[in-house]
C-alpha cells in the first residue's frame, strides 16, 4: 500500500469556511506546521497539509458539495496549560478547564473558530490508560 510520507492510514480531513484563517489558527493556536497549501486559480484552498508531530491533517475550503465539518480531536502536548492559553489567545473558546484526569492525562477542551473541539492533553504517566 502506498501513502504519502507523513500520512497515517486514517487521518483527519477538515472542510472549513475561510480555510486560510483556519490554517492560521491551526498554526498559531495549536502549533501545527503548514507543509503545503494548494489553491484553485480563484484562490480557494483546495488542499492544505498541516503537520502535528507524527500526524498530518488536510484542510480545504468548504464549498458546494463539501459542507463545513465539525468533529472532536485529541492532541497531545508537552504542557496542557500553556497550550490551552495559546489556543484561546489565537481565537479558540474554552470548553473545559485544564485539570488532571483519572486516566493519567492533564486535559482541557477548546473549540476552534471553525467549531471543532480539541482536547488538549498532556500525558502524566507512561503506559496504557
Amino acid at each position: 500500500m502506498l501513502k504519502p510520507p507523513g500520512f497515517t492510514i486514517v487521518f483527519p480531513y477538515i472542510f472549513a469556511e475561510n480555510a486560510e484563517a483556519y490554517i492560521d489558527y491551526l498554526k498559531d493556536g495549536l502549533n501545527g506546521s503548514v507543509e503545503s497549501v494548494h489553491r484553485s486559480p480563484e484562490g480557494v484552498v483546495s488542499n492544505a497539509q498541516i503537520v502535528f508531530g507524527d500526524t498530518t491533517i488536510m484542510v480545504s475550503d468548504a464549498s458546494g458539495w463539501s459542507e463545513p465539518t465539525r468533529a472532536t480531536y485529541y492532541i497531545y502536548v508537552d504542557d496542557a496549560h500553556v497550550a490551552m492559553e495559546q489556543a484561546i489567545a489565537a481565537g479558540g473558546t474554552l470548553v473545559a478547564e485544564v485539570k488532571d484526569q483519572s486516566y493519567g492525562d492533564r486535559q482541557g477542551g477548546v473549540r476552534d473558530p471553525a467549531g471543532n473541539d480539541w482536547w488538549i492533553s498532556q500525558r502524566l504517566q507512561s503506559g496504557p490508560y
